[in-house]
């Protein structure tokens, strides 16, 4: 399989084991894949300042796709073009107005590496500002002034059904809406058409890498663009089942090297020295 192959990675639930770390067998397996000559990229609804740690710790020399597809770029090379697609300003302060209507507790705006907090939340302050950011806190329809790569909603679970209702009824042209999990668990809104499959397809055609030739890796709804764009979409065996129903192969778990233990079947690299 002489093929150059892009392997396209997503982190939490993904790459990373439930104690946020890469387990040595699959960061071996990635390392061969690499010297082989194939590209290793980094396919997060996390922003670039909390996926770093984990881009240096694997030596990555490729682009990365950061709030899943909203911000594209590539940390060692100036010259590769990113892609910064943020909201529309004015969509997005007439979001911060129904604060108070849709039982809203909390809103985060994040630009690129800005954060800004409508409320001050020690908790939420301690998870959204690894990588030391720019950080304000105040009503953010004063405070933002340009539109924002994306917004994270804050609210007690019983309220999230109408507020994600509220979002697909008055915005559906605009916005993109997914929901996160633990540890914390919030609203993600992004520009209408942003998906992981956007970033993804615009890094294969600047390396030149073919469609068919893409192996992603996921576990969440967040996930479903890239697995189905991908020519072979595999979903974690922690996976939802929706993304499992959509993956071309399910490998075991995040915290069972099921990366590592698919691509050295895929490639057949035990076989090899």
């Amino acid at each position: 399989m002489n093929d150059k192959h892009l392997i396209c990675l997503d982190l939490d639930g993904t790459l990373l084991t439930d104690e946020k770390t890469i387990s040595p067998y699959t960061k071996h397996v990635l390392e061969r894949l690499r010297e082989e000559g194939h590209e290793v990229m980094i396919s997060t609804g996390r922003p670039y300042r909390a996926s770093e740690t984990y881009y240096n710790e694997l030596g990555l020399d490729s682009p990365i796709v950061n709030f899943n597809g909203a911000f594209i770029h590539h940390p060692k090379d100036d010259d590769f073009k990113g892609v910064h697609t943020p909201l529309d300003l004015s969509i997005a302060r007439a979001i911060f107005e129904q604060l108070e209507d849709l039982n809203i507790q909390n809103i985060i705006a994040e630009v690129k590496d800005h954060v800004y907090f409508h409320y001050h939340d020690e908790y939420l302050f301690q998870g959204f500002t690894m990588g030391n950011p720019v950080v304000k806190n105040g009503n953010l329809n004063l405070i933002l002034q340009e539109g924002p790569t994306s917004i994270l909603i804050q609210a007690e679970d019983e309220h999230v059904p109408a507020i994600r209702e509220h979002l697909s009824h008055v915005y559906a042209e605009q916005v993109e809406h997914r929901c996160w999990g633990a540890p914390y668990p919030v609203i993600e809104i992004v520009k209408k058409g942003i998906n992981k499959a956007v970033g993804i397809q615009y890094v294969s055609e600047k390396l030149g890498i073919n469609q068919k030739n893409i192996i992603a890796f996921g576990d969440e709804d967040n996930d479903f663009e890239m697995i189905e764009y991908a020519g072979t979409g595999v979903a974690m065996a922690n996976a939802i089942q929706e993304l499992k129903m959509r993956a071309d192969k399910v490998t075991l778990s995040n915290n069972e090297d099921g990366i590592g233990v698919f691509l050295a079947d895929y490639f057949n690299l035990e076989g090899r020295a």
